[in-house]
């Protein structure tokens, strides 16, 4: 099976150990939320072409490089004469929540599927996938005509026998008005398969009550498979017409949850991939995203990543009632 994501790859400054005098020196790494997904996926052994937009400047050379050292094809990632990617900085609470400051206005990713002849050659190549990934931040950053063209494609996709897995990952920031993102959103959940939800993003979206609320709104999008994040409670899995909880494991010294939920994505997608079940796939996800939020940012060294994530290779899901 081969997939491929769809986003923007950013300069990532997250923090390090404060200094004497209370200096705090940063990290500089490669970092975006489907292009951290498609870095642990790679890292489980899934084929995976990353599709994104670059400049021609030392930073996006470089991250060529990283990402070609994960694993992932390249071949559709075009460089844009002198661009320059985005950037965003972390601070982290004592607990590890995290939050972001993002300087992204002149990323080459926010044309992603806008030049009309980029886009014929982009489809073409994206035809020869088995799945496609995407999330609500690269619908965001994308103009309207772009995402109108993206939607479009995805339904063609489908219809030839794609599948689309998607994360609505919900930035306010990013979008013009709530209403633009909810009626984006919902267009693209149509022409999705695997939704990879969150429940804080859907809350803040929606205003869903609660967990009960967001799964019985979604079920008007007709998903394959509906998997809702919750932080430490367990995970939802809607599937086949029965609702299951599976436990969420304790993780201690949580230092820095960056790319938490791109990292549960991953492992709940390579272990369908590969063949795992849904519920094996969550618990997949679970210790994914266990092994990273004990490191800072978002992309740990493969060094330090508890590779084979995938649900075969480790525990069995741990059931909980729902």
């Amino acid at each position: 099976m081969k997939i491929a994501a769809l986003g923007e790859v950013m300069v990532e400054l997250a923090p390090q150990k404060a200094q004497s005098g209370g200096t705090t020196l940063m990290a500089q790494s490669f970092a975006g939320d489907t292009y951290n997904t498609a870095v642990y996926m790679a890292r489980n052994g899934v084929e995976v072409s990353y599709v994104t937009l670059l400049g021609d400047d030392p930073f996006s050379e470089q991250m060529l490089a990283q990402i070609r050292a994960e694993g992932i094809d390249t071949s559709a990632i075009a460089q844009l004469p002198g661009r320059c990617p985005g950037l965003y900085a972390i601070q982290n609470s004592p607990d590890g929540e995290r939050q972001f400051t993002y300087w992204r206005g002149e990323s080459p990713a926010r044309e992603l599927f806008a030049e009309a002849g980029v886009r014929v050659q982009l489809q073409a190549y994206l035809q020869g996938m088995d799945y496609l990934y995407l999330s609500g931040i690269t619908l965001a950053i994308m103009a309207p005509d772009a995402c109108e063209h993206l939607l479009a494609f995805l339904t063609a996709f489908r219809r030839d026998g794609g599948r689309v897995a998607f994360d609505s990952n919900y930035r306010p920031r990013l979008w013009r008005s709530a209403d633009e993102a909810r009626e984006v959103l919902a267009a693209f959940l149509m022409q999705t398969d695997i939704a990879l939800l969150t429940l804080e993003d859907e809350q803040a979206l929606w205003g869903d009550r609660n967990a009960g609320r967001c799964l019985e709104r979604n079920g008007r999008f007709r998903l394959a498979e509906l998997v809702l994040k919750r932080g430490a409670e367990s995970v939802l899995l809607q599937y086949d017409g029965e609702l299951s909880a599976i436990a969420v494991p304790r993780v201690p010294e949580i230092v820095d949850t960056t790319g938490a939920g791109d990292a549960f994505n991953a492992g709940y997608l390579a272990a369908r991939l590969q063949g795992e079940e849904p519920e094996s796939a969550v618990s997949a996800g679970n210790r994914c995203a266990a092994a990273v939020i004990r490191h800072r940012g978002a992309i740990i060294p493969a060094a330090q990543y508890a590779g084979g994530c995938v649900a075969g290779r480790g525990e069995p899901a741990r059931l909980v009632r729902a």
